[in-house]
């Protein structure tokens, strides 16, 4: 079991699915880690997955937390200025404070300096390496098979469908490795680099690094987890950069069904082309040194009832000619089957 007692800040968010991804995230895939979660405009007696949500650090305290960790991903990556406050509390009461937003608690000087004296730690998930360079060439050696999920939107589930799909393949006795990319990714595999915060010429090496750790780890089945969209005008430059670092041999291509445009962008309209043409720009995007194709689609349904849902896998498989399916929904066996088949040349 982890020593981690996490009390999760999610003030003013928890009750928000992409503002409090993180939250969603860890309480989903780390749960016996969390004890309570933070968040005073919610009710009394209110819960998420079974975990408390309380309204005061004071009543957090009485759950016993070690580690704060803050469970929510702001526009811009910022702290709202009410945070602050929240945050010096938990330093003051000698909890250590994960954060993975942009803003990096450990250059600030009166919260760094507020820490030091109540001997706790801040860890910026996001924070990089400071001796990362560009890729090598050892992401080509790695052994295994190397999958990156990629998707036609942001927050669509690349993280969710690359946890799921490890945990059946472990399930099924392979030795499988989740390669966290991301702070959320990292906050629950305690390990990995938030590639969206390295200097552009650096992405692919990180990515590269991450590879040649998840293999020393064990994994011989690596899910890389995918950052943006390629189709996306903010963030495509973060999805190539991490396309091409990891080198994959197969691509698990996520999609939410029903989503026809790209979300949360000016000087749109953004069409999201058909599934085939995105089979296609993703496997015509493959470094010429190792040709990538896609495998399987995996499609995030939530937003369908279960018949609907149905017949959009069927529709999308008629499509693409390649297995579909929900595997939160649904289970993850089929998607794994797509590629557990596959058998990487030796490097």
């Amino acid at each position: 079991m982890s020593a981690t007692r996490y009390l999760i800040l999610a003030e003013g968010f928890s009750a928000d699915p992409h503002y409090a991804k993180t939250m969603r995230g860890v309480l989903r895939y780390r749960r016996d880690d969390v004890v309570a979660i933070l968040d005073s405009t919610r009710k009394p007696g209110d819960a998420e997955d079974g975990v408390p949500v309380v309204q005061t650090l004071d009543e957090a305290l009485a759950h016993d937390p070690n580690t704060a960790l803050v469970g929510v991903a702001t526009q811009g990556g910022q702290f709202p200025p009410a945070w602050i406050d929240l945050l010096r509390g938990c330093i003051e009461r000698g909890l250590d404070v994960e954060n993975g937003l942009h803003m990096f608690l450990a250059d600030d000087p009166e919260l760094s300096d507020l820490a030091a004296r109540h001997g706790v730690e801040l860890r910026d998930l996001r924070r990089p390496p400071a001796d990362l360079s560009t890729a090598t060439g050892a992401n080509m050696e790695v052994p295994g098979t190397i999958v990156l999920t990629v998707g036609s939107d942001c927050a669509i589930g690349k993280m969710t469908v690359a946890l799921e799909l490890d945990l059946e393949a472990r399930r099924a006795g392979l030795r499988s490795l989740f390669v966290p990319t991301g702070q959320t990714g990292i906050a629950i595999a305690g390990w990995g680099n938030s590639v969206d915060a390295v200097v552009a010429d650096f992405i692919a090496g990180a990515t590269e690094r991450l590879l040649v750790e998840g293999a020393k780890r064990g994994g011989e089945l690596l899910w890389v987890e995918g950052q943006g969209s390629i189709l996306h005008p903010v963030y495509s430059g973060v999805t190539v950069g991490l396309y091409h670092g990891s080198v994959p041999h197969l691509l698990l291509l996520c999609h939410e069904a029903g989503r026809t445009e790209i979300e949360g962008v000016g000087g749109g309209p953004h069409p999201i082309p058909p599934l085939r043409d995105l089979v296609d720009l993703h496997e015509r995007l493959a470094l010429p040194a190792r040709p990538a194709r896609v495998a399987a689609i995996a499609l995030n349904t939530r937003s369908l009832d279960e018949a609907a849902a149905r017949a959009a896998i069927e529709a999308a498989e008629q499509e693409t000619g390649l297995p579909a399916d929900d595997p939160v929904r649904f289970g993850a066996g089929k998607l794994l089957a797509a590629f557990t088949a596959f058998s990487p040349p030796s490097p």
